[in-house]
Order: structure tokens, then sequence, then C-alpha cells
């Protein structure tokens, strides 16, 4: 595999500024210098696509060249396809247990809100060895409670759920009966979550209208969880006493591990929600002898206290955070550099640790986990030093 060059990698940063990116200062910290030349990963896999013709699209992490990804390499997977959706005649139908149900047009949203949030993100399916369901966006819209408090949520309201316009055919299956039904992607929040300040409903995306990959004309985005809530090409949203409880949330999206309790081994199921705390190398490259390893990392919101590298058998160092990287919900990007490195093959892995004293686990920590949702383990790398 050779080395992507310099002009290579500032065609990318060009293919940025295009997507929206222009003017927003301290962004392109992580460009390649003069002479800089990115190192391959052994690891990587040999076919990588980043925009097939599929319904999955890909971050290619080598290419990193600003903290904001470009609409076009954000990453999106989805389950019914990508439905087309005129923002003309678009409305967003606010029903259920409110006091005043409504339908809400883009520029009726519009003037509900015009603020910005920066968020990062992943698949809860995102793992090794492309770590290439990702992306971190500059999103543009209203908060959620401002349009929730506007249709005013009953006492008994306990549920939000939010549907999307794609829409396919299931078989539900109850006990010895399936029953054969078409089902619109949804999710739920509990109305504390949905109250709160951080879920936010996007129709712009790096100072662009949304993209139909990222669920154009309108999207939810719940800040610091995983991306399935994140419901694309949002139709509806429904106030419900009860719990909700379809197939992306009930059966699709869970996670299956051993925990010991009082002694005993208990498997416990449970909904994806909140982003585990991770960190991976995502770029390494070379300028003169020194070599720049970047790491990416991301998490729920709360606060990083450290990020650390071990090359081969080493010691943990410290990396250095990019202060342009410091959105509370954004992706953050850790640099370190590694300086006389001997030739042939090495391994480098990254570990994260929070404020509240989490760290990042090994695969080994993660051995009673069955399911490769959430994998948020240590990846190593594997490069060669010429």
């Amino acid at each position: 595999m050779r080395e992507t060059t310099r002009r290579e990698m500032l065609k990318t940063t060009l293919t940025a500024a295009g997507a929206g990116l222009v003017g927003v200062p301290g962004w392109a910290l992580p460009a390649l210098a003069q002479g800089e030349t990115v190192v391959p990963f052994l690891d990587w896999p040999e076919k990588f696509v980043t925009n097939p013709a599929s319904d999955r699209r890909l971050f290619d992490s080598r290419t990193l060249s600003s903290a904001i990804t470009p609409a076009d390499q954000f990453f999106t997977t989805q389950h019914y396809g990508h439905p087309v959706i005129d923002p003309a005649t678009f409305r967003l139908r606010v029903s259920g247990l409110v006091d005043r149900p409504a339908s809400l047009s883009i520029e009726e949203l519009r003037k509900l809100g015009n603020t910005e949030l920066i968020a990062g993100f992943e698949c809860s399916g995102n793992r090794r060895p492309a770590q290439g369901l990702i992306g971190n966006g500059r999103w543009t819209g209203v908060p959620l409670r401002t349009v929730l408090e506007r249709a005013g949520l009953k006492g008994n309201a306990r549920e939000i759920v939010f549907f999307g316009a794609d829409k396919g055919p299931e078989e539900v299956e109850f006990r010895a009966q399936k029953f054969s039904v078409e089902q619109n992607y949804g999710r739920s929040l509990p109305r504390d979550q949905a109250l709160s300040p951080e879920p936010f409903l996007a129709y712009a995306l790096n100072g662009e209208p949304l993209t139909r990959h990222q669920g154009a004309p309108l999207r939810l985005i719940v800040p610091g969880w995983y991306g399935a809530p994140n419901v694309k090409w949002l139709s509806e949203i429904v106030a419900q006493e009860d719990q909700y409880l379809g197939k992306f949330q009930a059966r699709w999206y869970r996670s299956l591990r051993g925990e010991m309790i009082n002694g005993e081994m208990k498997w416990v199921e449970a909904a994806i929600t909140r982003q585990h705390l991770k960190s991976f190398v995502g770029r390494v490259t070379k300028l003169g002898a020194d070599h720049r390893v970047t790491a990416i990392v991301l998490t729920d919101g709360t606060a990083v206290k450290t990020v650390e590298l071990k090359v081969d058998d080493g010691a943990w160092v410290a990396m250095t955070a990019d202060p342009a990287t410091s959105a509370r919900y954004g992706w953050k990007l850790f640099t370190y550099t590694w300086k006389g490195a001997a030739p042939g093959e090495h391994t480098l892995v990254s570990r994260v640790t929070d404020t509240l004293g989490q760290v990042q686990p090994t695969e080994e920590d993660l051995a009673n986990k069955k399911t490769f949702l959430e994998d948020n383990s240590q990846h190593p790398r594997r490069v060669v030093v010429s």
C-alpha cells in the first residue's frame, strides 16, 4: 500500500472547504504539513470503499483533514433505503398526548430555532479494523424541547417516539405466530431525556441543508448517544404513556453481556443508548524522522481526563489534546509525536480515561459481552516504519 501525499490530502481539504467549512477558525489542524505523508495501517481491510452504491457510507480516518467531517464523507447506514422527501411540502407531525397537536414545515421550525451544535457519534456497530462508521458534524436546527413545549406534553406522556419516513416489510414473531407488517424506523426517548437541553432537531449539516443520506430534510440528534437513536428523515413525533417496543429499539439494537450480581453471573440485555468511552488510532503520518499519531476520541459528553498511547510493549505516554476539538459532544482529537522509531513493524494502541475515572476497556475486559455492538475496546494498530 502506498503512502498518501500532501497533494492528495490537500485535495481532500479543499473538498471540505467546498462543503461549507470556510471561515471556521481552527478546524484545519489535522491537515498535513509540507512533506508529511500518511503511514499505512497493516490491519486495514484490503477493500475499503468509502462511498459505495449501497446504503452504507464509511469515513476513512486516514484522510482526516478537518475536525469537522464533510457531509459527503459522514458515515451513514440505514435499513429501508433513502426516502425522497420534498422539503417544500414536508411537515413534521407532533401528536399523541399533547395539548396542541402540530404539523410544522421546515420554515416554521427555522423560526423556532436556528442554533448550532457540534456533535460527533458512531454507529453502535462501528468496530475494527476500519472504524469507519463515524463522523463529527456542525448541526443547525432547533432544540427538541422547544417543539415539545410548544405542543404541550400532557402529564401522562412518559415516552416520546420518533418515526422516520423510511419504512419496510417486517415479520413480527409472537410465540408460534408470525405477522407480516410494514414498519417505519422508530426510536424513543423517556420524557425527562426528551425535555433535557441536549436532543436536537437538525435541518442542516456544516452550514448546508441535510443531504438525502443524512436524513433530509430533518433528523433527530441525541448528543452523546450512538447513531441508532438519531432518527433520520424524521416525520412524526408521538407522545405516549406506554413503553415503545419497536424492532430497532426492543430487538435489533440491544446488547447482551454477563454481569456478576450478588456473586452470580446474570445475563443482562439493554437498549443501545449512550456512547461508551472510546478512542482509537485514526491516522499515523511521517515528517522527516518523526511520526505523528492521531487518536479519535468519543464520549457521552463526560469530560476527558487523559488519552495515552503505547508503542509495542512500552509504557503508556500522554497524548496532547487538539484545542480545536473541545466541544462537549464533538469528537476529540489527540496527537503524539513519536520520535526515533526503529525500522520494522510496530503496534500502536490508545486508551482514554474520563473525569469520572472510567478507563477504556481492553478486548479481554469485554469477554462477557456477547453482541458485537458497543465495541469500545482498545484497538491495537500495526504499522511498518521504513
